[in-house]
Parts: C-alpha cells; structure tokens; sequence
C-alpha cells in the first residue's frame, strides 16, 4: 500500500513554517496594544504557515493513491495539518526515512523518542498556554489572567498533577484542558517506556557472569 512517507528534504520548510505559525501567534495572544497593520501581519504569517501546512496534506494525499481512505490510514498527517504546531509529532516517520536512507541507525530508539517527546511537549505546552491565556483573560470569574499563570497551569496540566489554584471556567478553555490531560498521559507514558526499554537494554548488554555473580552474592 502506498505511503506518504516523508521526505526529509521537505520538512525543513514545513517545520519553518510550524514554527512561523507559533511566533505569529504568541505575538498576537501576547501584544494586546498592536496596531492593526501588525495584525495584519501576524494573521497573514499564520494563514501562509497554514497554506503550506494544507498543501503538504494535499501533495501527500495525491501521492498515497489511498482516495478516501487516506484519513483512516494516516490521521497523524491530517492532525498536523490542521495543527500545525504539532509537527514535531511527525519527526519519528522522518527519523525512519533518513535511517533508512544511511542503513543504519543516527540514534537509539529510547534517545528519540525522549527528544521528540520533549520538542512535543514545549510546543504543545506553549501553545496551549498562548490559547488558554486568550481564552480565558478576560472571562467572569476566571483564575487565569495572567501568561505566567497558564503557563503554571499548562505545567501542572501536563504533569498530571492538577493542584486547583487555576482552572479554566470558559467552555473552550476546558476543552483545551482535557486535550491537554490526554497528551501529558501520552507523553508521559511514551517517556517512561522509553527509559524502560533503555534500562532493559543496559541490563541485557551485561555479560551473564556478573549478572549470575550478583545472584548468588
């Protein structure tokens, strides 16, 4: 079956572009007093950031010859799409294109999945803190006025540690905020496999001597 794998030649502008997407809108949530010319600008920056994000889908979709069942097959791609600040979530499919490429690893498999998982985790976390800080600033009755404040409460979010001093009181902020929960569940639990995968291998690579020496010790 056809697969719109990435091409890693490719991604350098499409991550760019993610990261043009980011900029323009920290600006926007961030500088309450902008002119309407800078609005302008920074609207324009994330709709041509969102243009490449979509023409990307649709050159991989053309490729794939998968027709409708493109979104079945693929959902990371059409995520990042329309999310265009969780690109970093594709970098494993353009890791595996490049080893492919060189025929051998650049990387041990726990190594990256901790790198990407921490590129995943600064970006989603500082984007739901730009969002929820938006959405929430000047709503009745809200804790969370402040950017330091969201990003507290992102933090704690994501750690699944939840302390209660802010909490968001607007529909959408609380969607943010259960999408937020279920990444910190995923990220976290994709870091600790990561690291167990790592320990069991350091425990294989000893030779059987010691291993057998330390139990009978």
């Amino acid at each position: 079956m056809p697969s719109p794998a990435p091409v890693p030649h490719r991604e350098a502008p499409l991550s760019l572009a993610a990261l043009l997407f980011l900029a323009a809108y920290a600006v926007r949530v961030l500088a309450e007093d902008l002119p309407a010319w800078a609005q302008d600008v920074c609207h324009g920056a994330m709709a041509l950031a969102w243009a490449v994000a979509l023409l990307d889908l649709a050159v991989r979709w053309r490729r794939s010859r998968l027709g409708r069942a493109f979104p079945r097959h693929h959902p990371l791609t059409l995520v990042v799409a329309v999310l265009p600040l969780l690109r970093p979530l594709q970098f494993v499919p353009i890791y595996e294109a490049v080893r492919r490429r060189r025929r051998r690893p650049a990387l041990s498999v726990p190594a990256r999945v901790i790198t990407y998982t921490g590129i995943a985790v600064l970006m989603t976390g500082f984007s739901a803190a730009l969002t929820v800080y938006w959405l929430e600033r000047d709503a009745p009755g809200a804790s969370i006025r402040g950017f330091g404040t969201a990003v507290w409460w992102t933090c704690s979010t994501l750690a699944t540690v939840g302390y209660g001093d802010a909490v968001p009181v607007t529909v959408w902020g609380r969607v943010v905020a259960v999408a937020l929960m279920a990444c910190g569940v995923a990220l976290l639990g994709a870091v600790t496999g990561a690291f167990s995968t790592y320990l069991l291998r350091v425990f294989d690579s000893e030779p059987e001597e010691e291993r057998d020496g330390d139990g009978n010790g």
